[in-house]
């Protein structure tokens, strides 16, 4: 199985610190998936696939067709953030911050030789993408932003009836089909769930995915949860950190989904602003998990900004952010209303 050592720490077969990750497909684009809160790099899936061509890990040696090489234009990295998955798991929360993360990640890109890479993060992941971004501007060429806060009190889902229940399931799962059953109602809109597909719902069917998803990488220990919920309650941009990431003239896709739960749009969008004239503001119906839910409009938007990254496209041709001193122009809204 592919590991890397995470970079400052003894080597893996001494401590076990190391990273579990997986590459997909070939060629000379590199983008970097950095996953959130309690995800591994399979959840990664429909991004894997719509970018790399192909849900085959370069490293599964039984497969041999010609479906396994990809599209041959991209090379796609996921994998298990520390605390998570098959990735090392300290007993510190100390340990557990976005920017110690972020080294994690960085670790990954020169582990396979990456000296680019476009930097792609969801929730928690996103970030971590963006400390990443601070540390490494030089190594980033675009980043995208998916159902993103800026940390901290902004971590706290809307207090109403249904966010409180969701909560309260979430913390006292102990089984994978409890913890399946609470994670749909947290990464979907329930009008996604009550979709009739066939003689089913789309709620009966992801269920079985996720019970049998959970069953295979097992539940989360609590202190790689509680390590990780560190890092989400800690984060925080800095001025100059922002600065350094606006500096570098990195283009920024922020995707959001409207009836996200977990993380309010609101903050997402706040963020965006504060990454203007580089920022671009994504707008679509669906919940916390916006990249299985609406996959085809979300891969649409990441492969935009690969290729307005690889075009060099001017961030005032990019961004549809309001100019601060004119009217500006609409936020993108690609999805069916609610």
């Amino acid at each position: 199985m592919p590991y890397c050592n995470v970079s400052g720490e003894e080597p893996a077969a001494k401590n076990g610190a190391r990273i579990f990750y997986r590459t997909y497909g070939h060629g000379p684009v590199k983008v970097l998936l950095i996953i959130g809160l309690a995800g591994t790099h399979d959840s990664w899936g429909p991004q894997i696939r719509g970018l790399a061509g192909t849900e085959v890990p370069n490293d599964d040696e039984s497969t041999v067709d010609d479906a396994s090489a990809g599209n041959g234009l991209m090379e796609v990295c996921a994998f298990d953030n520390r605390g998570m998955g098959r990735s090392l798991a300290p007993m510190k929360r100390s340990e557990y911050t976005t920017t110690i993360m972020a080294k994690d990640a960085i670790s990954v890109m020169d582990h396979l030789g990456w000296t680019k890479a476009h930097v792609f993060g969801h929730s928690m992941g996103g970030m971590i993408a963006c400390k990443l971004a601070a540390l490494v501007p030089d190594r980033v060429l675009s980043l995208a932003l998916l159902n993103v806060t800026g940390g901290g009190f902004q971590c706290l889902p809307k207090l109403d009836r249904l966010t409180l229940s969701v909560a309260m399931r979430f913390l006292l799962a102990k089984t994978p089909e409890e913890r399946a059953a609470v994670d749909l109602d947290t990464h979907y809109s329930q009008d996604y769930l009550k979709e009739s597909v066939g003689q089913s719902t789309r709620r009966a069917i992801l269920y079985q995915e996720y019970v049998k998803g959970i069953s295979k990488t097992g539940m989360q220990a609590n202190h790689g949860f509680e390590g990780q919920i560190n890092a989400c309650w800690t984060h925080k941009l800095t001025r100059t950190e922002k600065e350094q990431i606006r500096s570098a003239g990195i283009l920024i896709s922020v995707i959001h989904g409207r009836h996200d739960i977990v993380a309010q749009i609101s903050h997402a969008k706040r963020l965006a602003e504060k990454f203007q004239p580089f920022a671009r503001m994504v707008d679509l119906h669906g919940g916390h998990l916006v990249s299985h839910e609406r996959t085809n409009e979300v891969n649409e938007a990441l492969l935009d900004l690969i290729k307005a990254s690889e075009c060099k496209t001017s961030p005032h041709d990019w961004t549809n952010l309001p100019d601060k001193t004119s009217s500006g122009m609409p936020l993108i809204n690609t999805s069916k209303s609610s």
